[in-house]
């Protein structure tokens, strides 16, 4: 049975600094969280408060229901794993993964049980008697992840552990993590500065700034409906493109001009009806890149828009090709297919999909 987290006005301050500032959060059981953000947003510092490796300064933390501010690490039904991997570089696979069970005398019996089970469901049964000198990174983390698995603790607890591997071991590692959440159930808070990690593994993930959540969701509530600036730049590579125009009312009909430009993208209308601003007002319009691409028509359909620019880059990635461009002084980024890019400098012809759009205040960076 897992156990839920609850975090309430949760603080902590390292001297006068206060990194962590009044969050409040409530995972369920059987969650698998994602905690990501930019360097130094106290996402770390979160993780490890609820591993007990900090003291709160302030707020409660409960780990199925049992207020555990004052409980050690050893005591809160949790296991841990690190970046670093945190092996014990003299001892054997076998005895890194047993050792906490030699040290809580935990009958052979069961270790013996425990170690077959893990190890054969992380593929390392094969490497037991090694030593983590002899093993690659991917077989390192594995063993640290067998290490926490054997205690059978309630919540996992994981600090950036494939942040060590190589692009494709961590592609792999990421899709066995995956498989391991949804063979045992348990509740998984994750930290990670890779958003498709976090994409591709989240039940749910808590987008952090400057010591609080901007936004806990879903991924695609988080990717599909950003609630500010932030959030709506942080997540997505490339990011969403950010518009700077002002509004224009022509009757019902609502767009947005972009400043120096005559360009006038027009809202769909579920979007303008949301609207509550007055024409001339300004505002930031957002597109995320797959929503700009090669225009197929002369005539746009209903909720699409199609104007010309420049092509300034263009960048390949295998199935999609970026294509740089501006607008108004705006560096705009579109994705489109490989066959449609063309060279830079040349005149290219983009249609937007409107119903993608988002809109927020420039003042407060909050989406309307």
């Amino acid at each position: 049975m897992a156990s839920g987290i609850r975090l309430e006005k949760l603080r902590k301050s390292f001297g006068a600094t206060e990194v962590i500032k009044g969050i409040d959060m409530e995972i369920e059981p059987g969650e698998f969280v994602v905690l990501v953000g930019p360097s130094g947003c106290g996402k770390s510092t979160l993780l490890n408060l609820i591993a007990g490796l900090e003291t709160a300064t302030g707020g409660a933390i409960r780990i199925g229901g049992k207020l555990v501010n004052d409980v050690p690490p050893r005591d809160r039904d949790i296991a841990m794993v690190f970046q670093s991997y945190a092996l014990y570089p003299t001892k054997t696979v076998r005895d890194n993964i047993t050792f906490g069970m030699q040290t809580r005398r935990i009958p052979k019996d069961n270790q013996q049980a425990a170690l077959e089970e893990f190890s054969q469901l992380l593929q390392i049964d094969h490497l037991l008697d090694r030593k983590p000198g002899q093993l690659s990174g991917g077989q390192r983390q594995r063993v640290a992840m067998g290490r926490a698995l054997v205690r059978k603790p309630e919540v996992f607890l994981f600090d950036e552990p494939l942040s060590n591997l190589d692009a494709k071991l961590r592609i792999s590692m990421r899709t066995e993590i995956k498989k391991l959440h949804q063979r045992l159930g348990k509740t998984i808070v994750y930290v990670t500065h890779d958003q498709i990690e976090a994409m591709t593994l989240a039940t749910r993930i808590a987008v952090m700034d400057n010591g609080h959540i901007r936004q806990f969701a879903p991924p695609a509530d988080i990717y599909e409906n950003p609630v500010d600036l932030f959030v709506a730049g942080f997540m997505g590579s490339p990011p969403m493109n950010m518009l700077p125009g002002v509004l224009c009312r022509n009757g019902a009909a609502l767009a947005v001009q972009p400043k120096g430009t005559g360009l006038r993208f027009p809202l769909p209308r579920p979007l303008a009806d949301r609207v509550t601003l007055q024409d001339g007002d300004q505002v930031v319009l957002g597109l995320r890149p797959e929503s700009i691409f090669a225009a197929e028509t002369e005539l746009p359909g209903e909720n699409r828009f199609v104007f010309e620019e420049a092509v300034e880059v263009v960048e390949p990635t295998g199935p999609d090709t970026m294509i740089v461009f501006d607008i108004g002084g705006t560096e705009m980024i579109a994705r489109v297919r490989p066959e449609d890019a063309r060279p830079e400098g040349t005149r290219f012809r983009f249609e937007v999909d409107m119903t993608k759009a988002k809109l927020f205040t420039p003042d407060t960076g909050q989406a309307m």
